[in-house]
């Protein structure tokens, strides 16, 4: 019997009851189609048992090592995942280019019953349409661009704004990072290129390009993530620039809030605060690492702001929004629920 397939596109569009990959954990930790299930007919180890029999020995002995212990994990998951499963049940099975990992466990599934298909191509293919797709969908969107000195609490007024029925594309959640050298998340690591990518393709899809989209003003990096070039293109060509304003101790405060974990992690800070070397000068990043030290954060947290950030998002907003001096003025009073709830309702009616 042949197998059913599907193209990556069927896949996207949620036509399957269930999603599997078959690829090892680490393979799907890196990234994988949105809420597909991790059913790894080999794990790490043995995927390097059988790399290194292939290359060592010969295809005929890794195929042979590799099969038993394919037929093994299959009936695992058989036994574990399966048993509930009514006859009705789809589910789509992949691996890397669809060949001989996924069609092992699609063949299983279909001699019991189940109408099963296979990604044609593979996450090979589906990676391709979510690099294809980047590049186009962005141009769908009408965006509105919050701009604003750091602590000027732009994330909180995009959470705000979602909080009210908005549109909104996070991107710095997307992407688990606040954007700076000081950006990183103390509970989250960055996730792959490859699985950013994928999560901001997901994001997009789930839009109304009928309606405005807010968005926070990024660099073309985010940390250490790269943002797709039609979507930066977009941001600053045709978006809508709005002005989030906010006075220095309000925004003190903010940032005291936001990256108040470090007063446990000071020479964690200190180490990041190294990068800054270059731009600033040994003396100037040297005094600000004894401050931290000391336990001075609101000092040291004003002097970056007013030293470091606040010319640095000049130069940059001038040279990527050029309207942004005949931009809007969005004034919060503090970074306080009740600021950016009002602001978030008064935008929407206003309908920006």
């Amino acid at each position: 019997m042949t197998l059913r397939t599907a193209s990556a596109a069927e896949a996207a569009a949620g036509r399957f009851d269930a999603l599997i990959d078959v690829r090892s954990p680490a393979e799907f930790a890196e990234d994988h189609l949105p809420g597909a299930l991790n059913w790894p007919v080999l794990d790490d180890v043995q995927r390097r048992i059988v790399g290194t029999l292939y290359v060592q020995d010969s295809p005929l002995a890794a195929r042979k090592v590799g099969a038993a212990m394919v037929a093994r994990n299959i009936a695992a998951h058989v036994e574990r995942w399966v048993q509930d499963k009514p006859r009705e049940w789809q589910p789509l099975v992949y691996c890397w280019r669809g060949g001989q990992r996924s069609g092992s466990l699609a063949w299983f599934l279909d001699q019991i019953g189940f109408r099963t298909a296979k990604l044609q191509g593979g996450y090979k293919a589906f990676r391709a349409l979510v690099r294809s797709e980047l590049a186009e969908l962005p141009a769908r969107f009408t965006f509105t661009v919050l701009a604003g000195r750091t602590g000027s609490g732009k994330t909180r007024l995009l959470h705000a704004l979602r909080a009210q029925g908005a549109q909104v594309l996070d991107l710095e959640a997307i992407a688990c990072h606040r954007g700076s050298v000081l950006g990183g998340l103390p509970d989250r690591p960055q996730p792959s290129q490859k699985a950013f990518d994928t999560q901001l393709w997901h994001a997009l899809h789930a839009l109304d390009p009928g309606r405005p989209v807010f968005v926070e003003s990024e660099s073309k990096k985010v940390g250490a993530l790269q943002l797709p070039d039609a979507l930066v293109a977009r941001m600053r060509e045709t978006g809508q620039c709005l002005r989030v304003e906010m006075n220095d101790a309000a925004r003190v405060q903010l940032l005291l809030e936001e990256y108040g974990f470090f007063a446990n992690q000071a020479e964690r800070f200190c180490e990041l605060l190294d990068a800054l070397v270059e731009l600033q000068g040994k003396e100037r990043v040297r005094r600000w690492q004894s401050m931290a030290r000391a336990g001075q954060w609101p000092a040291v947290f004003d002097e970056l702001m007013r030293e470091h950030y606040d010319p640095l998002y000049e130069r940059s907003m001038k040279r990527n929004f050029s309207g942004l001096d005949d931009a809007r003025a969005v004034e919060l009073a503090d970074g306080g629920t009740a600021a950016l709830s009002a602001a978030a309702r008064a935008l929407i009616a206003h309908g920006s």
